[in-house]
């Protein structure tokens, strides 16, 4: 982010006080996000729905990575079980496995 961009997603909260605010969140729908400012200082950011879901998102898909990059520091391909085995010790036939849909993963 260039200095530019920054003072152009900066509003002084005074702002809110001259009765602007419908302006704004306007403002943050087409940015994304704008940061409000007291004193000089960053009070806190606006950030549109859409933007504040795109964030949830990437930090969780940040975790899942950091959680499934832990697992397989472990992981040993020598310990794996063959389905037919783990059907069988569970008591599962392919007959009745045919009858469920295939599952997705993401």
């Amino acid at each position: 982010m260039n200095i530019i961009s920054v003072i152009e997603n900066t509003v002084p909260i005074s702002q809110f006080n001259r009765g602007l605010a419908g302006k704004i969140f306007q403002e943050v729908k087409q940015s994304g996000a704008k940061v409000v400012m007291k004193n000089n200082t960053p009070e806190c950011v606006l950030l549109s729905p859409q933007e504040y879901i795109r964030l949830i998102e990437e930090i969780n898909d940040a975790r899942l990575l950091a959680v499934a990059s832990e697992r397989m520091k472990n992981y040993d391909p020598s310990e794996n079980i063959p389905d037919d085995e783990v059907q069988h010790e569970l008591g599962i036939t392919d007959e009745e496995l045919a009858d469920f849909e295939e599952v997705e993963f993401e």
